[in-house]
């Protein structure tokens, strides 16, 4: 495998990971091939599939994160085209990942994905992925800026189309008690940062470099009025400032007396090295924002 280069193909625009089928030709730049190869090269397993082989199949679903075989694929050699009901989605092409969004979202599969191609790819499992992630943590902060971008576009055309939402995503404990008080403990046991209800904690279009934790109370995510999400205790937001320091996307509004704890770049990443699990909660966090806004839009 030392004779990869992937940042060397010229035959097509490096896309972004392919699992997510509507996410084609989305956050091109964002997508970085070499750091891929070299965190699955990291714990990876060799495998390979026969032009016609399924690899996975569209609804497939074990329960919890990476569990009974559910893996992540890097594409090596060949390619593989992604279904859904007989019908195709997308192509992916030597590397690109596919099958994270469902493990990371712990979703079923959204698409069977067969190798059109004799197919060479390096797969990982939970433990493996756990292990790559320590040693390489820059790979977590990659795959939430093609999340960031693709919500970020969402959320445009969201407001673009006036849609009230049709449902608001509940969402907290992306951190349990005992992550949330590693958390502290590693940022030095700082006295979380507060605001009275009713009070905005973040307004739309204004750029900041910090995520939030909420430790206290209940947190209301809206774009232009129209509240989308709520954030409780464990629950994380403004996670793409670590990724980029465009404008915030949206405007949030403590709905009670609530807390928060403010997490940089650094100490992000420094988490994830020392906790893997705490990067994989925060994909977690920002798969389902994800998954959220693309259902308002199709509602």
């Amino acid at each position: 495998m030392d004779d990869l280069d992937f940042s060397a193909k010229p035959s097509a625009p490096v896309r972004t990971p392919a699992a997510d089928p509507g996410a084609k030709g989305e956050a091109a730049s964002l997508y970085d091939p070499k750091l891929a190869l070299a965190f699955f090269r990291l714990a990876g397993t060799l495998e390979q599939f026969p032009a016609g082989q399924q690899i996975f199949v569209e609804n497939e679903k074990a329960s919890g994160f990476f569990s009974k075989g559910a893996r992540i694929y890097l594409l090596l050699d060949g390619d593989v085209t992604l279904t859904l009901k007989g019908k195709p989605l997308e192509l992916v092409l030597p590397g690109e990942i596919f099958g994270e969004m469902a493990a990371i979202a712990d979703i079923p599969r959204s698409a069977t994905a067969t190798a059109r191609k004799n197919c060479r790819v390096l797969s990982l499992d939970e433990k493996q992925f756990l292990g790559s992630l320590q040693q390489m943590p820059d790979f977590a902060l990659m795959l939430m800026s093609v999340m960031a971008q693709r919500l970020r576009r969402g959320l445009a055309r969201l407001a673009a189309a006036k849609k009230a939402a049709t449902e608001v995503l509940e969402h907290r404990n992306t951190l349990d008690r005992k992550m949330l008080a590693e958390l502290q403990h590693a940022l030095g046991d700082p006295t979380p940062a507060s605001a009275a209800a009713g009070q905005t904690v973040v307004t739309k279009g204004a750029v900041g470099a910090c995520m939030f934790v909420v430790t206290e109370g209940r947190i209301a995510i809206s774009v232009d009025g129209t509240v989308i999400e709520h954030v409780g205790p464990g629950g994380a937001f403004g996670e793409m400032a670590l990724v980029d320091r465009t404008g915030r996307s949206a405007t949030a509004t403590a709905e009670t007396d609530s807390a928060w704890l403010l997490i940089g770049r650094n100490e992000f990443l420094a988490m994830v090295k020392s906790r893997p699990a705490f990067g994989i909660a925060l994909l977690r966090s920002m798969s389902a924002r994800v998954l959220h806004i693309g259902k308002l839009l199709g509602s």
